[in-house]
């Protein structure tokens, strides 16, 4: 098994690793919308779900896989009644022509006081 750590997605906040591969498979942690080279978090689910989906894409690219490679993610939503169509068109634009397993749930709260966060599963070549 191998930890998959990048400097281009924040870094955990407990104790835990961005993401595992073990085998041809990647399994990431939740990525919040939270800017790497600042720590600061953009306003608005918009700017939120770019931002988480930018964070799950660089920790897809240091273990060597992408978007095409994505088999399930699963999405967290504060409101999924006000959110759920802006998420889901910015979700829509970072998959590209990929159309994986998902479930998107409704949560009370996310650290953070975050909007939106990401999690996948994605195969990668060994």
């Amino acid at each position: 098994m191998k930890v998959i750590s990048t400097e281009k997605a924040p870094a955990a906040i407990g104790p835990y690793s961005q993401g595992y591969q073990a085998g041809n498979i990647v399994i990431t942690s939740g990525q919040l919308p939270i800017v790497p080279a600042t720590g600061e978090m953009p306003e608005g689910i918009v700017a939120q779900s770019e931002a988480s989906c930018k964070n799950i894409g660089a920790v897809l690219e240091a273990a060597g896989t992408s978007f095409d490679k994505v088999v399930k993610t699963t999405c967290f939503l504060k409101d999924v009644a006000r959110d759920f169509g802006a998420f889901n068109e910015v979700y829509a634009e970072a998959m590209g022509d990929a159309k994986p397993a998902r479930s998107c749930v409704a949560v009370k709260t996310l650290p953070k006081g975050v909007l939106c966060e990401v999690e996948l599963i994605a195969a990668v070549e060994e």
